[in-house]
């Protein structure tokens, strides 16, 4: 499903190069769930960009569905993107001036996705009772704590049924209860539609859940397990 073939990623910084990924080439299958682990500046951030397509190598290639991305336009990156991926990231990146209801159903409305209005309601109405906060949704994100807001992000990034979902710490901010909460329905999501979950983290939970565990260090893949 995803192809990662001699990727390598640089960036300028004044007369230097920085290798943030180099030479990397991985197979991750539909319906993976998968931990990406390193130490801090080891290239996991990077790596799920790439996979997003939020950035483009600097050398290498990403294949999503036998797509070769690197050949895509702007316009059909971002339809991809859409259609395609849902996004957990850190900063939730939620929208201040929506209450949680309305930032949840934003990718559907913008997809034209969900079918029709009262399917819609229903669908965002569930995803907010499974992550614990139907009683939040007509509240704004500044009216929500750190943890509340994650939990919107994720959500918000399961609500259009993607095939793939990069999340990015997704149980950083989260209490340990809500923290299993999350996992469980990811791992519920992952097997009964085979959605294909990456995720960039240090939590050992998620590491223990995981059938496919990447282990980065230093822009390169230290060491690869799958069970």
């Amino acid at each position: 499903m995803i192809i990662l073939q001699s990727l390598s990623k640089t960036y300028p910084l004044g007369n230097l190069i920085i290798t943030a990924l180099k030479d990397i080439s991985l197979s991750l299958n539909r319906g993976d769930f998968v931990s990406v682990a390193g130490p801090s500046g080891s290239g996991k951030t990077t790596l799920m960009n790439l996979i997003g397509l939020i950035d483009r190598p600097s050398s290498g290639s990403v294949l999503i569905n036998g797509r070769e991305t690197g050949s895509l336009g702007r316009r059909e990156l971002t339809r991809m993107r859409r259609d395609t991926i849902g996004f957990v990231f850190q900063s939730f990146n939620l929208l201040p001036v929506l209450d949680v209801f309305e930032n949840v159903e934003l990718p559907l409305v913008i997809g034209k996705k969900g079918g029709s209005k009262k399917e819609r309601r229903e669908r965002v109405e569930r995803l907010l009772d499974e992550v614990g906060l139907a009683d939040r949704m007509r509240h704004r994100p500044s009216e929500l704590s750190g943890g509340q807001q994650q939990r919107v992000a994720i959500a918000r990034a399961l609500v259009t049924g993607p095939e793939i979902v990069i999340a990015d710490e997704p149980t950083a901010n989260l209490d340990s209860a809500n923290g299993e909460r999350i996992l469980e329905l990811m791992k519920k999501v992952n097997k009964e539609e085979g959605t294909t979950f990456i995720f960039s983290t240090h939590d050992p939970g998620i590491w223990d859940m995981a059938n496919h565990v990447i282990f980065l260090r230093d822009g390169t893949v230290e060491s690869e397990r799958r069970r």
